[in-house]
């Protein structure tokens, strides 16, 4: 999987440009309320639980300002990436005990044929390990910048 090839499973109604949470479960809430808004989902409920029960298991704030929550779930149909910034940052529990200012959620469902899954997520840890890809993406204010930021990686 090529960086260019996650563009296919961002969407722009699922850019959040000014985070308004202060909590990692606020911003669980506000992120997939979105996906709800849209009827890109089932049920608000089965994401979330499906969510904490992963951030029982260990952070997925990965550090340098980054948290990338996923998971499978019956409520979805295809895998999709919310995209969510923080600008004043937000206590995420994360690896590193710094704000998260950037989150990534990744959903799936439980059983997928191209098995994208994985492949997504790691690639998109890959791409966001660079420095300098990360400060690109704090600036962003716009979808289209967002996706012109992730096309030139």
């Amino acid at each position: 999987m090529e960086a260019k090839d996650l563009l296919n499973y961002f969407n722009e109604k699922l850019f959040i440009s000014d985070l308004k949470a202060t909590t990692k479960e606020e911003a669980l809430i506000e992120i997939v309320t979105e996906f709800e808004k849209l009827h890109l989902i089932k049920t608000k409920d089965i994401l979330l639980e499906m969510l904490r029960q992963r951030e029982a298991l260990g952070t997925t704030g990965i550090g340098k300002g980054i948290a990338i929550p996923h998971g499978r779930t019956t409520v979805v149909k295809d895998v999709m990436i919310a995209f969510a910034k923080s600008n004043a940052g937000l206590d995420y529990s994360s690896m590193d005990d710094q704000p998260v200012h950037l989150i990534f959620m990744v959903i799936a469902p439980p059983v997928e044929e191209s098995n994208k899954y994985l492949p997504v997520l790691g690639k998109l840890v890959e791409v966001l390990n660079n420095h300098s890809t990360r400060e690109k993406i704090m600036a962003v204010k716009t979808y289209d910048e967002l996706i012109k930021c992730m096309s030139e990686v």
